[in-house]
C-alpha cells in the first residue's frame, strides 16, 4: 500500500455498496437480519474484495472472528459523581473475560450517539452496554437490535433488550421504615423533580411503607425540590412550619438533606433528637461529615455495572437469542446517627 493512501475502513466498505456501516457490519459478523437481501449481501463482499477491506482491530481474534471489545455508549454517566463506581464495577467484569471496554460518551446528542454505535460497529464490538445517568426509559436506537445490547440504568418499554435499574421503590420504602421503627409517624417527604422516574419510584416506596404500618398518608408532608440544598432548605422550612409538623424528614437525595439540615440549624432543631433525617444516593464526602453523620440509602453503582457487563457476556457467549432480563437491583440502607 502507497504510504499516502489509507487503509480501507468500514465507511469506504459502506460508500462502495451503497448501504450503512451498520449492513456492513451485520453482513462481515453474519449477523441474522430480515432486512439484509442476499442483492445486498453480494454488494457488500464485492465491495470489501474491492477495496481489500479486512479487521484493522488490534486485538482481533483471528481464530474465533472475536474483537474481545464491549462498546459502553452513555450519555452522561462517564463525566457524573457516580461514573468511578459504576464503570469499575463494568471494567472488573470486563477484564476477569478478557474483554476490552471502550467507552464512548455522547453527552446527551441523539446524532452524536448514532455516530458512536455506527463507530463501535465499525470497530466490530462484540456487544454493547446503552447507558444512561438518570433512571429513565429509554427508545435505543434501532442499529442496536442485531448486535448483544444492554440497557444500564434505562430500560424500554417494550422490555426488548435486557436492562438493569436501582430498585429505588424498595429503598424509598425502607429509608421510610427505618423512620417508623425508630417511632416516627409524622414524616415529610422532600422528594427530587416530580418527572424523574426516581422521584416516582421513592414516593411509591415511602408510600407502601407508610400503608404497609397502618399510617396514613398526609398529602400535606409531600413536597417536590431540585436535588439541590436550597430546595432541601425551602422545603424543610416550610414543612416546619406546618400546624402538626413532622418528626422526621425524608429526603430524596443527600444534597437536599443538606439543605435539610442548614434549615433544622436555623431553626434550633437538634438532629436526631428533635427531627430524625435520612438521604438517598450514600454520597459518603457528605453523607460521613455531616454532623451529626446522615443515615442514608446507597445506589448500587459497582453492582449495576457488573451485572451488565455480565448479563451481555451470556449474550455474546450464547448460541441461541437469550430472552430479555430485567433486573432491580436492591438498594442497601446505611445507618448513621441522624435517626
Amino acid at each position: 500500500m502507497n504510504k499516502n493512501q489509507h487503509r480501507p475502513t468500514m465507511t469506504d466498505v459502506a460508500k462502495l455498496a451503497g448501504v450503512s456501516q451498520t449492513t456492513v457490519s451485520f453482513v462481515l459478523n453474519n449477523v441474522s437480519s430480515g432486512n439484509i437481501s442476499d442483492d445486498t449481501k453480494t454488494r457488500v463482499l464485492k465491495a470489501v474484495k474491492a477495496l481489500g477491506y479486512r479487521n484493522s482491530s488490534p486485538v482481533y481474534d483471528l481464530r474465533n472472528s472475536r474483537t474481545h471489545m464491549i462498546g459502553f455508549v452513555t450519555d452522561e454517566i462517564g463525566t457524573s459523581p457516580f461514573a468511578g463506581d459504576t464503570l469499575r464495577g463494568a471494567q472488573e467484569m470486563a477484564w476477569a473475560s478478557n474483554k476490552m471496554l471502550v467507552l464512548l460518551n455522547t453527552g446527551g446528542n441523539k446524532d452524536v450517539e448514532e455516530e458512536a454505535i455506527q463507530t463501535l460497529l465499525e470497530r466490530e464490538v462484540e456487544g454493547i452496554i446503552y447507558a444512561a445517568m438518570f433512571t429513565r426509559q429509554v427508545t435505543p436506537p434501532a442499529s442496536l437490535r442485531n448486535i448483544p445490547t444492554v440497557l444500564m440504568n434505562c430500560f424500554s418499554i417494550n422490555k426488548e433488550f435486557s436492562s438493569v435499574i436501582p430498585s429505588e421503590v424498595r429503598g424509598g420504602r425502607k429509608a421510610t421504615e427505618e423512620l417508623i421503627k425508630a417511632g416516627h409517624k409524622r414524616i415529610g417527604l422532600i422528594n427530587g423533580e416530580p418527572w424523574m422516574h426516581a422521584t416516582e419510584a421513592r414516593s411509591e416506596g415511602y408510600k407502601k411503607a407508610l400503608e404497609s404500618h397502618g399510617i396514613e398518608l398526609d398529602p400535606s408532608l409531600i413536597c417536590y425540590g431540585n436535588w439541590r440544598p436550597d430546595s432541601g432548605y425551602e422545603n424543610t422550612m416550610s414543612l416546619m412550619a406546618l400546624p402538626n409538623p413532622p418528626t422526621a424528614l425524608f429526603c430524596g437525595n443527600d444534597l437536599m438533606a443538606v439543605g435539610a439540615y442548614q434549615a433544622l440549624a436555623v431553626l434550633g432543631k437538634q438532629i436526631p433528637n428533635e427531627v430524625a433525617v435520612v438521604g438517598y444516593d450514600n454520597q459518603e464526602q457528605l453523607a460521613v461529615y455531616l454532623k451529626p453523620p446522615l443515615s442514608t440509602v446507597a445506589l448500587p453503582h459497582y453492582e449495576i455495572g457488573r451485572w451488565a457487563v455480565k448479563q451481555l457476556l451470556e449474550q455474546i457467549d450464547s448460541d441461541k437469542k437469550l430472552p430479555a432480563v430485567q433486573e432491580k437491583i436492591s438498594c442497601p440502607f446505611i445507618s448513621r446517627e441522624s435517626i
